[in-house]
């Protein structure tokens, strides 16, 4: 990165990457905002008085349009600002990543061919716009469950555990009938062999091909039915911890073999019985996690990291120590149901770990069961200095979900009261 950056160009500052222009500003650097032609619309964040370019699609003159801003660097703000991002980059002759491949860091099976040249261990995929083919490809693996998911979505969208040849079938033709999060139609299916293992996420930053280890967390996900699995919860795990040691190890040489040279990251990693596999990695800031509560927990947290390193490029960062145990619940909505409202919260908050509770769905506001990471209601932090308080507190938490928590209000007849 260059010594003295003065005007950074955000694309897409949604989901976590919205909070990266304060922390900019904080280090003494201001920002542009760029908007792709496909932006996450359910994460879009309006950002008031802020300079702002609308990419149309045509390279040249978005880039003629920074250049005439003066901007010194390019980073991606979510997930889908990461290909704009790096164009952008490469045009300008800013520091960014590498481009002899560019798709490997969004397109999943780009990104396991790749893997497999730098001779790194990756989980068997097969990629097709034929039924046939994807149905004999996960015959031939001689394993159930088969994975199918779409190529370069996000999150849980559309991503299926199959059992059977017919539910191959099933999620095949519902992955080709829909569009991913970015309103692109998928023209393809992507088909994995289950990975068996325990599941972690490291977040990272990048500074002209030095990697650093922000955090390392554990994730937890649990099965809702047909075929689909959501995120239950996650936790930070000790930068010491051998797991932690070994996932964060074989993350690095994944981001080198993605040619990942300057930004964050966001890579999800599976410990299986013989060493960790590659998941999926993003070129972005990691999540929907609030930095201010993980730096209460870790002492910094990977937005803060990144507008540091865009700032001082050189200066070292301290490993990250956990000082309280947090734990962040997923919401999940058992059945039909509404967002809830500040009052059925009051239970929510009234749990004695609880830390804060943020709502991705209006209060009230109808809602299908949970089956993906979009279709949840929001997030509850849990933090205490005694893990066995969190661990009760999650379970109360789940139960009030069963007991109600999102059902629909009753109203009294003739009160106008619920």
């Amino acid at each position: 990165m260059p010594s003295t950056v003065r005007l950074c160009a955000v694309v897409d500052a949604h989901a976590s990457g919205r909070f990266l222009p304060a922390a900019l500003r904080a280090q003494g650097i201001e920002w542009v905002h760029v908007l792709s032609q496909h932006p996450m619309d359910a994460l879009a964040v309006a950002h008031t008085g802020a300079t702002e370019i609308r990419h149309d699609g045509d390279v040249a003159r978005t880039v003629g349009r920074l250049r005439e801003l003066g901007v010194d660097l390019v980073v991606a703000g979510c997930e889908s600002g990461v290909e704009l991002a790096d164009e952008l980059s490469a045009a300008l002759g800013t520091p960014g990543n590498g481009m002899t491949r560019p798709r490997c860091r969004r397109d999943k099976f780009e990104m396991v061919a790749a893997l497999r040249d730098a001779g790194l261990a990756h989980v068997a995929t097969f990629a097709s716009s034929s039924e046939a083919s994807v149905v004999c490809w996960a015959v031939a693996q001689e394993s159930w469950p088969i994975v199918l998911k779409p190529r370069s979505s996000a999150g849980t969208d559309n991503v299926y555990f199959c059992s059977s040849i017919a539910e191959v079938r099933a999620a095949f033709r519902r992955i080709m009938a829909s569009s991913d999060l970015f309103g692109l139609s998928n023209g393809s299916v992507l088909a994995q062999r289950f990975l068996v293992g325990d599941e972690y996420f490291v977040n990272t930053v990048s500074v002209e091909g030095r990697h650093h280890v922000v955090e390392v967390w554990r994730y937890h996900k649990r099965d809702v039915g047909n075929g689909r699995r959501v995120y239950d919860y996650e936790h930070p795990v000790p930068a010491s911890d051998p797991a932690a040691v070994s996932v964060a190890a074989y993350t690095l040489q994944v981001l080198d073999a993605l040619e990942v040279r300057n930004g964050s990251s966001h890579t999800e990693v599976m410990l299986t019985s013989s060493g960790p596999v590659l998941v999926e990695s993003a070129a972005r800031p990691g999540g929907s996690h609030l930095p201010e509560v993980v730096s209460e927990c870790l002492g910094t947290n990977q937005i803060e990291v990144l507008a540091r390193a865009i700032a001082r490029p050189d200066e070292l960062v301290d490993t990250y120590q956990i000082r309280r145990h947090l734990r962040y619940v997923s919401l999940i909505n058992p059945r039909d149901g509404v967002a809830p409202s500040e009052e059925r919260l009051a239970a929510v908050r009234a749990l004695p770990s609880f830390h804060k509770v943020l709502l991705t769905i209006p209060a009230g506001l109808s809602m299908p069961p949970t089956v993906d990471l979009m279709g949840s209601p929001g997030y509850v932090y849990l933090m205490s200095d005694d893990p066995e308080r969190i661990e009760a507190d999650y379970h109360a938490l789940r139960r009030l979900e069963d007991a109600g928590l999102y059902d629909t209000p009753v109203v009294e007849a003739g009160s106008g009261r619920v």
